[in-house]
């Protein structure tokens, strides 16, 4: 398998779990954001309790802000 069929394959199966994501938005996202992001929507489909985890990657903020341009 080519990492092009690996890329597609991960994008049709984040696509299941959310449909409003188009093709051409999910590709342009890194493979390890790809893998990020279908990780993260699994587990929402697991049933919650006190042993549910997601912990976020330490390259990622938890919140972010923007500043508008200037004008």
């Amino acid at each position: 398998m080519t990492t092009f069929d690996v890329r597609v394959n991960l994008i049709e199966e984040i696509r299941l779990f959310n449909r409003a994501a188009t093709d051409s938005f999910l590709r342009s996202f890194s493979y390890e954001a790809l893998v990020e992001y279908l990780d993260h929507l699994r587990l929402t489909t697991e049933p919650r309790n006190a042993r549910s985890r997601w912990v976020r990657r330490g390259h990622r903020a938890a919140i972010m802000t923007r500043d508008p341009p200037d004008e």
